[in-house]
Formats: C-alpha cells, structure tokens, sequence
C-alpha cells in the first residue's frame, strides 16, 4: 500500500520518514565533524559543501514528507493511550517538524552570511537572499548547532518512545512505521 491507513503507514510514508531520519542524523554527525576539522585537513572545504547540499536536500523533502502528510493523513495514534502520551506525541511531532524546518534555514543563513550563495552538489546555486552581515555567521551557526543538539535529543526520545512501545506495552506503533498496515 502506497498511501497510510488508519492501521500503519503506507510506503511513501515510510520510505520519507526513514530517508530523512538517516539523512537527519548523518547531517547531525557530519556537523558535528565538520567542528573538528582544522584548515589543513583533507575534508575541511569538502565535508561543508556536503554539509550544505544534503541539509538543503533534506529541508526540500520536509516540504515533501509535509504535502504527503496533508494527502495521505498518518493513521491515528494508538487506542488507550493516556492524554499525556498523546499530548507528548503530538509535542514530540510537531517539534521534529519545526526543527526540521528551523536546521536548514539556519544553515543558510550561516553559509550566506558572507554574501556568497550555497552551491548545491556542484549542480546549481541557491543565491544569497540578504546583504552580507558581520557577525551573522556567528549568530546563525550558534542557532544551528542548538538545533542540532535539540533535533538529535527529539530523536532519541522519538526512537524511545517507539521502542517503549514495542517492548512495554507491546502494541504496534513502531509495527505500523516499519512494516505498514498489517491489512491489505
């Protein structure tokens, strides 16, 4: 099944959540190299340029992961869960969307800062919006690294959550996201 039904998520759901949870994370990893680097390491100019193109990859499939959402709506959460578990659900959700969306912008206005634009696998330039500003990169890659920490957080707990789930309470919320609706 392609689209989500009130027993798991279809494959599109799926495919979107676990492309962006590897790719989420390994930018998070990567970013987190990246600050190791010194200048005359090998990776210093290439892990940024990579850096760049994928956490605007990843800002685009928000977008796409958010238009799927609005058209094949998730399935409901699951029965008997006590209002404080759905209202952290919902919580944890809704902050992974917004982290997801607050990381790339925050990247580039880290990368333009400068007023240069952000190259994208050597494909394409996405311009400089705004002027060059001293000090925005600064200001820009101390919010990106919040983010970061916090985006990396949410997911542990997310993927806490869901294995609390399997094994505690043993029903199929982590199912669903794995293998779908178990109806066809």
């Amino acid at each position: 099944m392609w689209k989500n039904t009130d027993e798991g998520y279809g494959r599109i759901a799926r495919l979107l959540h676990w492309t962006m949870a590897v790719l989420l994370l390994g930018l998070c990893g990567l970013g987190f190299y990246i600050t190791t680097l010194t200048y005359y390491h090998p990776w210093y100019r290439i892990a940024p340029d990579w850096h760049r193109s994928l956490g605007m990859l990843a800002f685009l499939l928000v977008f796409v992961r958010l238009a799927w959402r609005f058209y094949s709506p998730p399935p409901p959460l699951q029965a008997g869960l006590a209002p404080l578990e759905k209202l952290a659900a919902h919580g944890v959700h809704l902050a992974l969307y917004g982290l997801m969306f607050a990381m790339p912008v925050a990247g580039y206005l880290l990368s333009t800062a400068d007023g240069r634009g952000v190259d994208i696998f050597g494909w394409f330039t996405i311009p400089a919006y705004f002027p060059p500003s001293k000090g925005m990169e600064t200001v820009a890659g101390k919010i990106h690294l919040i983010l970061g920490i916090l985006l990396v957080a949410l997911a542990l707990l997310h993927a806490l959550a869901a294995l609390k789930h399997h094994f505690i309470n043993r029903d199929n919320t982590l199912k669903r996201m794995l293998t779908g609706p178990t109806s066809h």
